[in-house]
Formats: structure tokens, C-alpha cells, sequence
């Protein structure tokens, strides 16, 4: 399975029940979900996207660098807090996420991605996923539900920050 940044709800449901491992070897795809993930706003779904130096030919995932172009940390982070905040976790969460936006710098986007995707089972690994006949398909709790109903497969962070340790109820 290849690198995502801060991937969606599936890919941490496939990665959590089927024990793949990360392969930073595949060929770089623009317009996927290796530079770009989903998140929820008072106006639906947003795109967030990591810019990337113009990669050459098929490069592999693991050789693309970040591009400094633009202030396009500053402008994630604002999304996530303008779209989170107010949500029953962020708080709880914050302190784990704020580094990747204001403190630390990665050239690659596979460090920048695994260094996410490691928080974030860290975030998980003190709640044992729960049996398949368990796991509920129901929508979650989200902010912006009632303005423009459930947006399935957001983001990893739209239910962490949203339902907190029952997250894993919904992987």
C-alpha cells in the first residue's frame, strides 16, 4: 500500500484489518491521495494538498520533495483548526498535529507522510480495534452534518477529531 497524507477513514480501516505494510518504491501519481487528502468544512468537503517539487518521469512516492512554494502549512493548519475546532476532540488532539505545521520540517513527502501516519497509530494504539461483527457502518458524529449532510471517507483526522477513542469502532 503506498504513502497517503493523512489518509482516509478506508485506508486506515485496510491498513488496521489487513496488516499491509507502506511502499515508498510505487510510482509518484499526481491528483491522489499521496499529496491530498479530504477534510470537512462549513462548506463541505476541502481538499488539502502538499505542493511537491515537479517530480520527473515515474518517480517513486519516496523520492518526491515538498515544495516551500506558498505558505501552504499555515494554510492547512487553519483549515483544520477553522473546520475543527469547535469538534468534541480537537483539543484532545492538537498538541499531536500542530508540530507538522509549525515546527518541524520535512524535505520528502513520504518522511512527512509516515511521520503522520505514525502519530496517528500511535493516536489508535490504545484502543484495540473491535471485532468485524462490532464495527459500526453507521455515520459518525460530524460538525457540519446538519448544513450539508454525512460526508463518508473523509480524512483519519475528520473521526479522530470528531469521535475521539470511538474511532475505532468505525475502522
Amino acid at each position: 500500500m503506498t504513502t497517503a497524507y493523512l489518509g482516509s477513514i478506508e485506508y486506515y480501516r485496510r491498513l488496521l484489518r489487513e496488516e499491509v505494510s507502506l511502499d515508498f518504491s510505487v510510482p509518484y501519481r499526481k491528483q491522489t491521495s499521496m499529496n491530498r487528502c479530504l477534510i470537512d468544512s462549513p462548506h463541505g468537503a476541502l481538499a488539502l494538498t502538499v505542493p511537491v517539487v515537479n517530480p520527473h518521469g515515474r518517480m517513486p512516492v519516496g523520492e518526491i520533495l515538498i515544495s516551500e512554494h506558498g505558505n501552504w502549512r499555515h494554510q492547512h493548519w487553519n483549515a483544520l483548526v477553522s473546520s475543527y475546532r469547535q469538534t468534541p476532540y480537537f483539543d484532545y488532539y492538537e498538541e499531536d498535529f500542530h508540530p507538522f505545521y509549525h515546527e518541524r520540517r520535512w524535505e520528502r513527502l513520504a518522511d512527512f507522510n509516515n511521520d503522520l501516519h505514525q502519530t496517528v497509530m500511535r493516536l489508535l494504539e490504545p484502543f484495540p480495534l473491535v471485532a468485524e461483527d462490532r464495527r459500526r457502518d453507521t455515520p459518525y458524529y460530524q460538525m457540519f452534518a446538519s448544513r450539508h449532510d454525512f460526508i463518508p471517507n473523509l480524512s483519519i483526522v475528520d473521526l479522530l477529531f470528531n469521535m475521539g477513542p470511538e474511532s475505532v469502532y468505525y475502522l
